[in-house]
This record gives C-alpha cells, structure tokens and sequence, in this order.
C-alpha cells in the first residue's frame, strides 16, 4: 500500500509516540502550526475551529478529545481540522498544570475543603479505573459490584475537576479565536501575495522565451531599417 509504514511500529512505540511524540513537543508544534497556516478555509472558520479544539483540553475527556472536538467544531461550523489538530495542547506535559488549576478552581467554587495533591489525583484515577474493570467483570460472574472508589472520585476529583475547567478553558479558547483570525488572515494574504508574484515572473520567463530575437542583415543592420 502507498501510505503503509515500510517498518510496522510496535506497541511499545506507538504507546511512546502518544507520551512523548518523535522529535520533541517543539517539533510537533511547529508541524502543528505549520499545517494551521495552510488550512484552505476562512479565517473565521478556521478560528472557530481552533475554539473548539482549544476548550476541550480543560475538561476531563480523556480519550475522547478529538472526536469531541470535531463534533463542536461542526456544530458552530468551524474548521474541523484545526480543531482535530489543536487537542495536541493537552499533553503529558501540560496536562497537570490543567488538572491542578481545574481542581483547585472547582473546589473553590464548590464550596469544597482543600482540594487533592497531586499524587492523590493519580491515586483516584487509579483506584477509580481498577473498580471500573472489576465492575465490568463482574457483569459475566458472580462476584459483586462495588463503587465506592467510582463515587469517591465523582466527588472529590472528576466533578471538581469539570466544574473547574470551564472557566479557564472558555477565556484560553476565546482568546485564541481572536488571536488566530487576524494571523490567518495575514499569512493567507501574505501567501496570495507570494503565489501572485510567483505567478508573474513564471510568465515574464515564458514571454522572454517566446520573443525571437532581431534578425542581422548581411551588411549589419537588422530589418528595422537600411543598412549603414
């Protein structure tokens, strides 16, 4: 096939590419920002696509992301391919820092005590999923379903954790939006600039070769009147 790896990933490389992608997060962003500048669409569109794809890294999606972005994009009509592309700002480096800022924004506005460290976040998820997969064992035996651990981490990290990154994910997407309008707008025209002129002097090159040039007459003039 034309687009098959010639050397098949493994799944230990596929699970690093998602952690930590090749060549760094630096050169992942500049592909990022390199394929957002050729987007064929309108700045508006594009933009709105970009709000889109920025909010939903705030709230707690994991897994689901791109597809959550694409469908908000559709929905406000945005460039669905900007937004698909802008859930790369949620990474295992930038995701703690939106964890932490979530939860202890969404304990402040629920009322709640003092919210969970950081290690004891990890631990929820971690207890919270292992309950999950016994749960859903237990649906083809006999053992019993238990959700303390589930409501656990409903109560102190995911809808904290929810309520929380609304707010900075509306104001960060919001600010991107009118951020990306007006860089869209300059680089496409800076681009139809450079095509334009690319344009011209391809057909400058194309009129000098087809001009022939001034025939010599025996006695050193040219047809454009009589010899000296």
């Amino acid at each position: 096939m034309v687009f098959k790896r010639r050397n098949p990933r493994s799944w230990l490389a596929w699970a690093r590419q998602l952690i930590y992608p090749a060549g760094g997060f630096w050169r992942a962003t500049k592909y990022l920002l390199h394929r957002m500048r050729r987007l064929p669409d309108k700045p508006h569109r594009i933009a709105r696509g970009v709000l889109a794809g920025v909010f939903v890294n705030f709230p707690p999606i994991f897994g689901v992301q791109a597809v959550t972005a694409a469908l908000f994009a559709w929905i406000i009509r945005g460039n669905i391919l900007a937004a698909v592309l802008c859930t790369f700002i949620s990474n295992p480096l930038t995701t703690p820092f939106i964890a932490v800022m979530s939860l202890e924004i969404g304990y402040r506005i629920l009322g709640l005590d003092e919210p969970l460290g950081f290690g004891q976040v990890v631990a929820a998820f971690s207890h919270a999923g292992q309950e999950l997969w016994r749960n859903a064992r237990a649906i083809f035996t006999d053992a019993p379903t238990e959700w303390g651990s589930l409501g656990h981490f409903w109560r102190t990290v995911y809808l904290p954790y929810l309520v929380g990154s609304l707010a900075p994910g509306i104001l960060v997407s919001v600010a991107a939006y009118h951020l990306t309008v007006p860089l869209v707008a300059a680089w496409q025209k800076l681009r139809a600039t450079r095509l334009r002129d690319r344009v011209e002097e391809i057909r400058r090159a194309r009129a000098a070769k087809a001009e022939p040039p001034p025939r010599i007459t025996p006695q050193g003039g040219d047809d454009g009147g009589p010899a000296g």
